[in-house]
Parts: structure tokens; sequence; C-alpha cells
């Protein structure tokens, strides 16, 4: 009869290749299946754009769906601190059309304002403040609606931010039936 520790490194051998199989999965379908939920729940939100945007943040594959809420709200910090550099580009550039330089300073406020607030919803979230967080989500989620709208304001004029303001619209859609989840289900 063999000693009971022959047994051990094949099983853990076994137990080491089953973790890393399963493991990696695990976070994918936490993600797929979130973001399955979350399109199907709001309308705002597409499938594809929610997986691939949760799936590039670092560290998503191994977060809880708490986890993935965080996340969700950091990739809109990312995004308007992105965005609102991009608009200060987009000023200095020359010949620019007077209306089209006002919009822009206008969204360069709202983007800016947005930082400090999408931070505020970062320590809500934290301190497990939902409700709070949820209205800070959905004050930054207002910015790049208000933004796109003053392009449409004035004929014949084609924003150059629209898709960075769907991009940050979305974002905010997903981090907030992300913590609707996340509220309902902790």
């Amino acid at each position: 009869m063999k000693p009971l520790s022959s047994f051990f490194p094949p099983l853990s051998l076994f137990l080491s290749l089953f973790f890393l199989t399963f493991h990696g999965s695990t976070g994918q379908n936490l993600i797929e299946n979130t973001c399955k939920t979350c399109s199907k729940d709001d309308p705002n939100i597409k499938y594809d754009f929610c997986t691939s945007s949760l799936q590039a943040a670092p560290a998503s594959e191994c977060a809880s769906l708490r986890g993935l809420g965080m996340i969700s709200i950091r990739l809109i910090r990312y995004n308007l601190t992105d965005t609102r550099c991009h608009v200060k580009k987009l000023l200095k550039e020359k010949n620019l059309d007077p209306y089209v330089k006002r919009c822009l300073k206008d969204c360069l406020e709202l983007y800016s304002d947005a930082i400090p607030t999408i931070k505020l919803a970062m320590k809500s979230y934290n301190a497990k403040k939902y409700y709070d967080a949820n209205i800070q989500i959905s004050s930054v989620m207002d910015a790049p609606t208000t933004c796109e709208d003053g392009f449409k304001e004035k004929e014949g004029v084609v924003s150059p931010l629209t898709k960075r303001n769907d991009i940050t619209f979305q974002l905010s859609a997903v981090a907030l039936s992300v913590m609707n989840l996340v509220k309902n289900n902790g």
C-alpha cells in the first residue's frame, strides 16, 4: 500500500490545473453575464460595448461583481480625463469656427466639472453609499448629452465629440446598471 503522502503531488497538480483552467473563465463569465443582464435591462447599454470595455480593464478577469462596479466607474473617470484633454487640443486648432469653439468651451467646462463628481462617486461607491453614487454618476451622464446638444443647436454643425460623448454616456449607463446589480445582490 502506498503512503498517503504519495497522493499529494498528483492531487496538488490536478488542483492547480483545475484552478488555472476555470479561474480565467470565471471572470469572463461574470463579465458576460453581467453585461447580458445590463443590456437586457437598459436599452442604452450595448452588450458588445459593455463586455469589451470591462474586459479591457486591468484586473477585471479576477473581479467580483462589486469590483466590476468600481472598474466601470474608473473607466468613466479615465474617459472624462481623456476627453477633456482632447477638447483642449481641439481648442488650440487655428481657423476654428467661432460657434464650434464656443461649443467646445462649454464641453470643456462640462467635462472639467464631471471629473471631481466622478471622483466623489468613487468614494460614495466604496462607502457603499449607492444612492449618492447613483446621483453623482447620473450627473456625470448628463455632461456628454449636454455637450452634444450644444452642437445640434445650429444647423449644419457637426460635433467633433460625438463618439467620445457616446462612450462617456454608455460607460455611465454600464456603471449605473452594475451598481444596481451590486445593490440588489449585496
